[in-house]
């Protein structure tokens, strides 16, 4: 299926405007949608293209609450339905049989992007209308309380003589964020990442039970699995994959960079709508969710998890695909991990 979102004429005018206003008169069925705004008028279906306990499915939840909470989506329900398997794709084949229809909502993530760069997500992105980001996400590397790694140099160190020393945990496959967050520093750092051991679980929540019950020995996952059970006094954080320090729970966790290597990978979630949504269904939801972005509940919930929220609406979203989708062709190509 071709994209269906701006021809290159199109985007040229739209990045020149560098405004939704802009953005909304170029987009297709605006003359339908002026004659009245759309709003939903049935029940929606939120897909969730993992399994239950991962941060992927918190902030889905944590969405669809706050939308029905601040009665944000005209007295409808919204009904969460997770679809884990084939890299979200069974997630987004729902989105992919109802286009144009808005009532259907989708995950926006890093970690589709990545799936798709490296072939083991069998969808295009750009197929998709990325809507609004409503989390800047921090993905950490933790270990056992007891373990005898204290700190990322710790784990360079060892890796660096034995690449199989320790058992790597990463959420949902191999090739996705949580594997490129980890494999980037651990790259930069001089050790053969080629030759680690990388045990894939179906959430990062199935990742840290295998870390607690001493299955794997690392795990790569970011804030809303590891922070709980950090706090709990289980797990010791030793490296941060953002660009600066964190605050809260994660003030005290040292970046990669703050421990000698010059390697950060920050993700981003997100809500996907379906092709060929009109202007004014893109603006119903990019309203909404900026609403949901701006609710004290919805912060909360973002920086108890030791995550930054924010909002960017659909040119921002739209921009960032394009950009990530580029950005992580080159990562993937220098890790080597499209052969794997």
């Amino acid at each position: 299926m071709k994209p269906t979102l701006l021809d290159r004429r199109q985007l040229l005018a739209l990045l020149a405007a560098g405004s939704a206003g802009s953005l909304l008169a170029l987009m297709p069925g605006l003359a339908r949608a002026q004659a009245a705004s759309w709003k939903p008028t049935q029940a929606i279906t939120y897909g969730i293209g993992v399994a239950p306990g991962g941060s992927v499915d918190l902030y889905a939840r944590g969405i669809k609450n706050a939308l029905e909470t601040l009665k944000l989506v005209n007295d409808q329900t919204i009904v969460t339905d997770n679809k884990p398997g084939a890299a979200g794709l069974m997630a987004l084949q729902v989105l992919q049989r109802n286009p144009g229809n808005a009532h259907f909502l989708g995950t926006f993530h890093t970690g589709s992007l990545a799936g798709q760069v490296t072939g083991i997500l069998k969808a295009d992105m750009r197929e998709y209308v990325p809507v609004a980001m409503l989390v800047e996400e921090t993905t950490l590397v933790a270990v056992r309380a007891d373990s005898p790694l204290k700190t990322a140099k710790d784990l360079v160190d060892a890796l660096k003589l034995k690449p199989t020393a320790y058992k790597i945990a990463v959420a949902p496959l191999r090739g996705l964020n949580t594997h490129l967050a980890i494999g980037k520093p651990l790259k930069v750092a001089g050790v053969d990442i080629g030759k680690l051991t990388i045990a894939p679980f179906r959430s990062s929540g199935e990742s840290m039970t295998a870390l607690l019950g001493g299955h794997v020995d690392v795990v790569s996952a970011t804030g809303p699995t590891v922070v709980p059970m950090a706090l709990a006094g289980k797990v010791r954080m030793i490296a941060s994959a953002a660009p600066e320090r964190g605050t809260g729970p994660l003030a005290h966790v040292l970046t990669w960079r703050e421990q000698g290597v010059a390697a950060d990978y920050v993700s981003f979630n997100g809500v996907l709508l379906p092709s060929t949504v009109d202007a004014e269904q893109i603006r119903f939801w990019e309203q909404a969710l900026q609403k949901v972005a701006a609710s004290k509940e919805w912060i909360s919930l973002v920086e108890k998890s030791g995550n930054k929220p924010m909002f960017k609406g659909y040119v921002d979203s739209y921009r960032y695909l394009q950009a990530e989708l580029k950005a992580t062709q080159a990562l993937v190509a220098e890790l080597k991990l499209d052969a794997q």
